[in-house]
This record gives C-alpha cells, structure tokens and sequence, in this order.
C-alpha cells in the first residue's frame, strides 16, 4: 500500500547535489512543511546504507519526535534539496552535532549535545 504525502518539493524537483550519501531520518516540519534545517547531527548507523543522519528543523515537540510517523527515512540527497546549508557539513565525523546559528543563520557544530543511546 502506497502512502500519499504533500511534500513541499516534487520528485521532479530533486537535483543530485550529493549523491552517494545513503539514508537519513527527518521531520515532516522539513519534507511536508518545507521549514529550514536548524538541527542536524551524525549518529553511528542503524541500519546498512544509514549515513547516521539526523534532520530536524527545531520546532519539533518531544510528543512530535516521540510519534514515528513524523518521522521517515529519506536519501540525504532529497533532503539536501530542502535545505542546501546542510552540504558543507555531511562529511563530517559520527557524533557531530550542527544548529543553526540564531543571528548568522550558519549552521554552526556544537559540542553540548548528547546522543541518543
């Protein structure tokens, strides 16, 4: 059974920016909503061909997070069209951590989150 979304970007819309990244997980706030990147982080992979990426655009509720259907698995090319800031980051190491910089508008590393278990 095929699942219908309204996703800001068509699927003729999708450039290959980054190709060869794998997977990631984000939000429908990104995908549905079209709001911007704010929060990224790298985790060691789930499952094979799970680049560990994370996408999330900050507004999210922890009740919004904890219902999984929120959240899907998506290339991290799809994801890159969405928000291009994100590309100078995805070579970055496993446990690395971006948020979008309030008066920059950069997405900037920071060393205070925890990971997930």
């Amino acid at each position: 059974m095929s699942e219908d979304f309204n996703f800001k970007l068509r699927t003729e819309e999708i450039k290959p920016l980054v190709i060869g990244f794998g997977a990631c997980y984000a939000t429908d706030m990104i995908t549905i909503e079209g709001k911007k990147i704010n929060f990224m982080y790298r985790e060691n992979p789930d499952f094979e061909n799970d680049s560990g990426w994370r996408f999330f655009s900050g507004y999210e509720s922890e009740e919004y997070i904890n219902n999984a259907s929120n959240t899907k698995i998506y290339d991290v090319n799809s994801i890159a069209n969405y928000d291009e800031d994100i590309i100078p980051h995805l070579k970055s190491l496993y446990l690395t951590a971006f948020e979008r910089n309030k008066k920059t508008l950069r997405l900037e590393q920071i060393f205070d989150f925890e990971f997930p278990e």
